[in-house]
């Protein structure tokens, strides 16, 4: 399968500040797959096999606007000269701009569920309601922007409904998936470029501005890669989306959990799967584990493959590499409590689980889950928890507050990375969990 094109620099790095030599990127450099697979999802969905599905001014102007709603100023000028450097119209990028400084609010939103319904936080929703606007983006660009709105700032909100409104504006599947893989890559990019530029101003590193030249070259850089990729892929990605409009395939029957839960849950998808029949050694390579086929959050992911295979690859260095750095339970704990502030009861419940396996104690994991993101439970992990939802809030409010109490119990760089990287993974995994599918007992 296509790996990441050879000429593009790295983008966290460039947009962090970070050079070779420094002590993030020795930090970095400990954890070579998630930064060469991280890499690698930006290039699956920003220079990818096919852009039948999604094109490349859609990618440009939906990051643009996620970059914005997050208010990262030097991702906002990068994303910008993207959408420029594809084809986006000399009129797209300020309506973009426009319409998510209106859309712009402080998240998570959204309504929690059952027993912890006491703890939902109502917050305004964004919709393209003008007719200049509505007419300047198409249906298919405005409903984009309005998914990418629910899944940044009210992940909890998602719902069944709002993939049909989708598929009547002209998404196909496919799409969906590529769209929402999109958005929620770039809830974990932009919280990573954010947690270590944080941290390099902490440490009294210099934090240069926004090279305008230079993010123009990158962008020009970027946009030039994909189209040599879209050419020399051609035939290799999904089909033409259909003009006609696809429907859901009928809701799926769940019992809704009533808490959060240590315990295994199940999931159901609201998108159709791709079938099993249709599966291609492209598809069990985006897969790594062959048996994640009979699994249907894997099978909904695999319609674009390419995200898929470097989303794992990106995960499984983030939590499974055992080249020092934070233990495996502290690694845990963080996804936890970025799942726990977000409100994904199945990711919650899952991480919850490994972070006991691995030798946490299950009481105090389970406080967590009972009291929250607020709970108090040991100096160390209160300054995981503390950082972590720092890093979950939108935009992010991480500091040299959050990497001092981070100090105080001892972590250093490359511990640190780990909280950031963890903390942010599970941004990118509840995003996908909550929006293509549910829960159940």
């Amino acid at each position: 399968m296509t790996t990441t094109p050879a000429s593009s620099p790295d983008i966290i790095d460039t947009l962090t500040g970070i050079t070779r030599g420094d002590v993030l990127d020795a930090a970095r450099a400990r954890r070579p797959e998630a930064r060469t697979h991280a890499q690698g999802s930006f290039a699956a969905l920003f220079q990818p096999v096919s852009d039948a599905e999604v094109s490349l001014p859609e990618r440009a102007a939906v990051a643009l606007f996620v970059a914005r709603l997050h208010g990262q100023t030097a991702a906002v000028a990068f994303y910008g000269a993207l959408l420029r450097e594809t084809g986006g119209g000399a009129g797209l990028e300020p309506l973009i701009v426009a319409e998510a400084e209106r859309a712009a609010g402080s998240g998570p939103y959204g309504a929690f569920r059952a027993e912890n319904v006491g703890e939902s936080v109502p917050g305004p929703e964004y919709s393209v309601d003008s007719v200049e606007a509505a007419y300047a983006l198409g249906d298919r660009l405005a409903a984009a922007l309005e998914h990418a709105h629910m899944l940044v700032l009210h992940p909890r909100d998602a719902d069944r409904d709002r993939l049909q409104h989708l598929l009547d504006a002209g998404w196909s599947t496919t799409g969906i998936v590529t769209l929402s893989q999109l958005v929620a890559f770039l809830a974990f990019q932009l919280r990573v470029i954010h947690g270590l530029t944080a941290l390099r101003a902490a440490e009294g590193a210099e934090v240069p501005e926004a090279d305008s030249d230079g993010i123009a070259a990158l962008a020009a850089t970027v946009a030039r890669d994909a189209e040599s990729r879209l050419a020399a892929e051609s035939g290799a990605g999904a089909a033409p989306a259909s003009l006609a409009t696809e429907q859901l395939p009928p809701a799926p029957r769940v019992t809704e959990p009533p808490r959060f839960t240590q315990e295994s849950l199940g999931w159901k998808p609201w998108l159709e799967p791709l079938p099993v029949s249709e599966f291609t050694e492209r598809h069990y390579t985006a897969l790594v584990e062959r048996e994640r086929v009979h699994m249907p959050y894997f099978r909904v992911l695999a319609r674009d493959p390419e995200a898929l295979l470097e989303r794992t690859l990106t995960d499984l260095d983030i939590f499974f590499n055992t080249d020092a750095g934070l233990p495996r339970s502290d690694r845990e704990i963080a996804a936890a409590a970025a799942s726990r502030y977000n409100g994904c009861v199945f990711c919650a419940s899952v991480h919850t689980r490994f972070a006991t396996e691995q030798g946490a104690d299950r009481a105090e994991v389970q406080r967590l889950l009972d009291e929250g993101v607020t709970a108090r439970i040991s100096p160390r992990w209160n300054a995981i928890f503390d950082a972590t939802v720092a890093l979950t809030s939108t935009p992010a409010v991480f500091d040299a507050e959050h990497v001092a109490a981070l100090r105080g119990i001892g972590l250093d760089e490359l511990e640190l990375l780990d909280v950031i990287q963890a903390g942010s993974f599970f941004n990118w995994a509840n995003r996908l969990m909550l929006s293509l599918g549910e829960p159940t007992v």
